[in-house]
């Protein structure tokens, strides 16, 4: 269990697409200093306007597979099949919560699952699309994917929403807004410091 006044990991889940990084951004806007965000480390190229060190840790291949040899990560997982790998550094989580913060990871499915074996207490957020209608018209519009790409995310969509009752709490994103306050009100009913 976690002390009173000490740190503790929120995990946020939920399908690509389903808007989870604006949502986590606002959440983070409403909760700092309480609330920080771990930085994933990834593989993959920055996409335009992603800065190292703010939006992700861009390592390359080789430099990710020694950090995880070295035991850098606290979870790795290579996502949708491309040959990109995706974790989370220990060094982006015990600094925040040994200095009593709460550390948000925007994480999969499979990363959740990993990160609660180590923290089992950890506040786990699952965003739910209204339908997966909804969810394959928020990947269509984005215009960046493949039919294939897009077939492939709606399909691991499917299974992740399939897992979402192993996540304590579950929010629906219809509005940013509502999505935001909903999350808020968990975080805050779980005592995350003001």
């Amino acid at each position: 269990m976690t002390a009173p006044g000490s740190g503790k990991l929120v995990l946020v889940s939920g399908p690509s697409g389903v808007g989870k990084s604006t949502v986590v951004r606002e959440v983070l806007g409403n909760l700092t200093p309480s609330l920080v965000r771990s930085v994933s480390a990834t593989t993959r190229s920055p996409r335009p306007g992603e800065r190292d060190g703010v939006d992700y840790h861009f390592l390359t291949p080789a430099e990710f597979v020694r950090r995880r040899e070295l035991g850098d990560f606290l979870e790795t997982i290579e996502v949708f099949g491309q040959g990109f790998w995706y974790g989370t550094l220990w060094d982006a989580v015990r600094p925040s919560l040994a200095a009593g913060k709460w550390v948000l990871l925007e994480i999969d499915v499979a990363g959740a699952e990993v990160v609660l074996r180590e923290f089992p207490d950890a506040v786990t957020i699952f965003i739910q699309p209204s339908t997966l209608a909804e969810l394959e018209h928020r990947l269509r519009s984005r215009g960046t994917e493949t039919e294939e790409a897009i077939q492939r995310r709606l399909e691991v969509a499917r299974r992740e929403i399939a897992l979402a009752d192993r996540y304590t709490h579950q929010v629906v994103n219809d509005t940013v807004s509502q999505a935001v306050t909903d999350i808020v009100h968990i975080l805050q009913d779980r005592g995350i410091p003001k």
